[in-house]
């Protein structure tokens, strides 16, 4: 099967059951993302499949032939979001921030606008162990009036 990851045509003739943080990790060496619980509960695994925000521990490759699959790594460092992280003093540790950017990004692209509430909801399930969950809702508001 073919799939995109990041824009590049990846092929996979693996075990259809495989998650698709181990395809990402193990066999293209893409460790942005970061295996947390193993049970799409953490949140740090999490990717972009067709633009929407997935745990990649808990989606198997055999439901990914001809999709587009978005890594931290795909953002390219130069995303408002990954801007407002930096301006924002945003990571302690680091080990949730890429699943908390990928699902930033997902949040403003459906909601460019969103309210402390909508932040809320949305980044509900990403776990920080730092608890930075304050500069975390700032940043999102940073990025939103800089792609307003």
């Amino acid at each position: 099967m073919q799939l995109k990851v990041n824009g590049a045509v990846r092929s996979f003739n693996g075990d259809p059951e495989m998650p698709l943080l181990w395809y990402l990790r193990d066999m293209l060496e893409l460790t942005g993302t970061k295996y947390g619980c193993g049970m799409g509960l953490c949140g740090s695994c999490t990717v972009h499949v067709e633009g929407k925000a997935v745990r990649s521990c808990q989606t198997k490759m055999g439901t990914l032939a001809g999709k587009s699959v978005v890594t931290i790594e795909g953002l390219g460092g130069g995303h408002a979001v990954q801007q407002a992280w930096m301006k924002e003093n945003v990571p302690q540790c680091g080990y949730c921030q890429s699943g908390q950017i990928m699902q930033a990004v997902a949040l403003l692209k459906e909601k460019p606008k969103p309210t402390d509430q909508d932040i809320d909801s949305a980044m509900q399930g990403i776990i920080c162990r730092c608890g930075t969950y304050q500069r975390i809702r700032t940043a999102i508001k940073t990025a939103a009036a800089v792609k307003a």
